[in-house]
């Protein structure tokens, strides 16, 4: 009689045990690995799509039937799809280190003026950074006058912790939903941690601004990967606008090595708005502000939001897989992130 009792608990906690794993497979059940990488079990891919006619104007009218998707060259059905209407949960990421402490003022001005392009019905949070780290102004909230005053709030100065601030934005998001999401950011993307290893990396092959840049590679940056892959499981797409204290143009006393940190820097903001399907708008003048801010609002409000079904049985096999848009109107252009990792 004990055994049999034994034996029943024993079965009871392996039928629990495997009920749970279950339910956690079905779900999206999310693994985090020592290098950061994380993966997703769910086989759907969520992207941020833009079309415009041979003109560049946006066309916000089309419908599900209207896209086809290919990954890899073979077409992958479409499960899910929103219009351009439909409403976003944004991260403003302000840069309050020392390099925005001139012109704050402008800064705060124009990220008002893109709350102004907004749908009401977009959510909204406010996140800044500065040397001493990174800090939620407000939630996510359809409140205009709460994210105005967490706008005017923002402050402070000190060094740039650019991709820890990517990271928590992220974090934020994921509370989100199955939500569209984005992050709008203004920075000049010299990251004070990835400027280190940028300068360790490019002195040793410091010869010529070619050889110093080359030596860095940019985009093989594990933090930066990190940032990619996340917003690649949730679909956000990344909308950095480039401040002009980060051109390696404007360096007053240039050397290889100084050129390849900014070059590097301003490489990464292209990748990441490019590989989120986001994009970059470098500003070559402070007084472009308010109106690139504006711009973005309105890139934002022509988006379209397509999920679709990948195959389960190559998810993990970390190769890159191709994405292609195509619309069902010749005369159109479909614009989105150009594929992803399967991690």
């Amino acid at each position: 009689m004990p055994f049999f009792r034994y034996a029943l608990r024993s079965r009871i906690l392996t039928l629990a045990l495997t009920a749970c794993f279950s339910f956690a497979s079905a779900g999206a059940l999310i693994a985090q690995t020592p290098d950061e990488i994380i993966r997703s079990d769910t086989a759907l891919v969520q992207l941020n799509v833009g079309v415009v006619d041979r003109q560049g104007r946006a066309i916000t009218s089309l419908a599900q039937s209207n896209f086809a998707v290919y990954e890899d060259g073979v077409r992958r059905p479409i499960v899910s799809f929103e219009p351009t209407n439909a409403p976003f949960s944004l991260v403003l990421l302000l840069d309050m280190s020392g390099s925005t402490v001139n012109f704050r003022q402008q800064l705060q001005q124009a990220a008002l003026r893109f709350l102004d392009a907004l749908a009401p019905e977009d959510r909204v949070a406010v996140i800044q950074f500065n040397g001493k780290g990174t800090k939620e102004l407000s939630g996510f909230t359809t409140d205009r006058r709460d994210t105005a005053y967490a706008i005017g709030n923002a402050t402070g100065k000190g060094e740039t912790y650019f991709y820890q601030a990517l990271d928590y934005a992220l974090k934020q998001l994921s509370k989100e939903g199955k939500r569209r999401k984005a992050i709008v950011t203004m920075t000049d993307g010299l990251d004070t941690e990835l400027r280190k290893t940028d300068r360790d990396a490019a002195a040793a092959k410091a010869e010529t601004n070619e050889s110093a840049t080359a030596a860095i590679k940019p985009e093989e940056n594990p933090k930066l990967a990190a940032v990619l892959n996340d917003a690649d499981r949730q679909g956000v797409s990344i909308f950095p606008l480039a401040l002009p204290s980060g051109d390696s143009k404007r360096l007053p006393f240039p050397n290889p090595v100084q050129i390849a940190i900014y070059r590097s820097a301003r490489a990464r903001l292209e990748t990441l708005a490019n590989r989120t399907g986001g994009r970059l708008n470098e500003i070559s003048a402070l007084d472009q502000l308010a109106r690139l801010y504006a711009e973005t609002a309105a890139n934002l409000r022509a988006l379209y939001t397509i999920a679709y079904q990948a195959p389960a049985e190559r998810l993990h096999d970390g190769r890159w897989r191709e994405i292609r848009i195509d619309v069902s109107y010749p005369e159109l252009i479909a614009r989105t992130k150009p594929g992803y990792f399967a991690r």
